[in-house]
């Protein structure tokens, strides 16, 4: 595709969004921007949270470190199966519960207001990381295969990356994105399966059955690592990573329970996650699968293209069909915004709600105010990525985002952890310190986890270390006198 039609291909793209955000955005309320007037229907939630759980950096990296990793990420995924029934039947009921807004509320109330604070402002960070990641990626990828041929700077791919993201969440908010989200997801799923048929058919594989065949004999479709237990890609390292690395990326996360929040009631949040927790399966299983097939369309046609640069080299290649480049392109803004798009909203929310108590101000004043940290959120994101783009530069972004997640939301875990399965009080002043401690620490355990544990090397389960620490924290500033099981 010629860099004139790319560029046409993204602006019908963003208009579609646009006039989207132009019908769910009619109601400038706070209470439509927040929590879609809890109307969503859970089917289109389930639906879009799959784009949204995925995102841009999903899309790239995981057909990209196949050749490296082979299906060992289908570990983790199966751990994620397990996490969101715990979301589902744990987190969710005391969320509806509580009727919450931004779901840290719930700290405040079990803790105090330093450690309600503290939980914000870990989300703020986690988050603002997060996507930071995520629009990198889909920056990184633009910049590649169109600014660079106009010399246009990657600071001005940045800026419009998210200035796009602002036209079309600015007014709807959630109500918008959940329905964004839907159409967003379905132009990536697509996208992976136009890529699927396009590849197989150049590599000779005649149907599904040939495709099924080719990966199972695969030495790459390797699933489960038993052998070594200082692998970082040892079972149960990656499987009990995946259940906590879910429970706290989603089932902690404003960004994601925003989304089950808009549901109308308990039950109908709880059928939303659990079809999609399944559905997530097959589709993880579908990007490990291209990752096969470009890895070995890349061997065959003596691409030297590796881990995230694997799938947007083949993907734009003069003989791959107009169509398949143009899909490629389709699926990978619409995994990348449709993860960041519900970011700022979240961000937007849990600052307004936690962080500056909107509802305490005066009631003509919440509007403007609202407006003005979404904007806010949306600078500091460009800054984030641009400094990202100064610190890597060689790496497969999706294990980094992990391991970012492992120290920003450690903390998150401990403290719902010791809140829900404790009726301990804690001294709430200190909190705040617990909380940097323990990623402190967390870090100096990974960096030195070799020559302290026999030669172990910490994986995704940095994130269980990290909370357990938290946990361990707390326990050293409890209060010796137990708390009401009323605060529960």
């Amino acid at each position: 595709m010629s860099p004139v039609s790319i560029i046409v291909l993204i602006v019908c793209y963003f208009g579609v969004l646009v006039l989207i955000s132009y019908f769910t955005g009619k109601e400038d309320s706070n209470a439509a921007f927040f929590k879609a007037n809890k109307s969503a229907p859970w089917y289109l939630v389930a639906f879009g949270m799959i784009g949204a759980s995925l995102s841009g950096v999903t899309f790239i990296s995981v057909p990209g470190a196949v050749e490296a990793k082979q299906f060992g990420y289908l570990q983790v995924v199966f751990g994620y199966f397990f996490g969101y029934l715990v979301i589902a039947y744990v987190l969710l009921p005391l969320y509806y519960r509580l009727n919450l807004t931004s779901i840290y509320t719930y700290l405040k109330d079990r803790f105090g207001v330093v450690s309600y604070k503290t939980g914000s402002i870990a989300f703020l960070v986690s988050r603002t990381v997060g996507a930071a990641f995520r629009l990198f990626l889909v920056a990184k990828v633009l910049q590649l295969l169109v600014f660079d041929l106009f010399d246009i700077p990657f600071a001005i791919t940045v800026i419009i990356t998210i200035v796009l993201i602002w036209l079309y969440t600015f007014k709807g908010g959630i109500k918008t994105i959940i329905f964004t989200d839907t159409l967003q997801t379905l132009f990536m799923l697509i996208s992976v399966v136009v890529t699927i048929v396009f590849l197989a058919s150049d590599l000779g594989l005649d149907g599904i059955s040939a495709i099924v065949e080719n990966t199972q004999s695969s030495s790459l479709s390797k699933v489960f690592f038993f052998e070594d237990g200082n692998d970082p890609q040892y079972f149960w390292k990656s499987f009990l990573s995946g259940i906590f690395i879910t429970i706290t990326m989603t089932g902690l996360d404003q960004d994601m329970m925003q989304k089950n929040l808009t549901c109308r009631n308990l039950k109908d949040a709880q059928k939303n996650m659990v079809s999609f927790s399944v559905v997530l399966i097959f589709v993880n299983i579908l990007f490990l699968v291209l990752g096969l097939l470009l890895t070995q369309y890349a061997a065959q046609n003596g691409i030297t293209a590796k881990k995230d640069d694997l799938f947007p080299t083949i993907a734009m290649l003069p003989e791959i069909s107009v169509v398949t480049s143009a899909f490629f392109l389709l699926g990978l803004i619409a995994a990348a915004y449709s993860s960041a798009d519900s970011a700022l909203t979240s961000l937007t929310t849990s600052f307004c709600i936690d962080i500056i108590e909107l509802e305490t101000k005066a009631e003509t004043e919440r509007k403007r105010i609202r407006k003005q940290v979404h904007i806010g959120f949306s600078i500091v994101l460009m800054i984030v990525i641009l400094l990202f783009d100064l610190i890597f530069k060689d790496v497969s972004v999706i294990w980094e985002l992990f391991k970012a997640a492992g120290y920003t939301y450690g903390p998150l875990l401990g403290l719902y952890a010791f809140g829900l399965f404790s009726n301990f009080q804690i001294k709430d002043k200190y909190v705040w310190v617990v909380a940097i401690v323990a990623p402190i620490v967390s870090y100096v355990l990974n960096l030195y986890s070799k020559e302290l544990f026999n030669g172990y090397e910490i994986g995704f389960e940095i994130l269980i270390i990290n909370g357990l620490l938290m946990v361990i924290g707390l326990l050293c500033i409890k209060k010796s006198v137990l708390a009401s099981t009323e605060q529960h």
